[in-house]
């Protein structure tokens, strides 16, 4: 693992914004988006429009990636 964040353009809403998330959580979040079947820039616009000002959009895919894979984790244990 690198640690160190990795910049990345995403288009919401028809405008372009840079999220700088670490590798593992890119991959991660680009996974959910293909399990999903969808474009990456629509999973990220529906964390932006749930996500409210107390967070930034980066710590708001960081703690969906993180719910996923603790549901994930829990239909296996269930």
């Amino acid at each position: 693992m690198s640690g160190r964040p990795e910049k990345h353009s995403l288009t919401l809403a028809g405008h372009r914004t840079s999220v700088s998330l670490e590798p593992e959580f890119w991959r991660a979040f680009r996974e959910i988006a293909a399990a999903e079947g969808r474009p990456i820039n629509d999973l990220a616009a529906e964390i932006d429009a749930a996500r409210g000002v107390e967070r930034g959009l980066a710590s708001a895919i960081r703690v969906h990636v993180l719910a996923v894979f603790r549901a994930r984790a829990g239909a296996r244990e269930g």
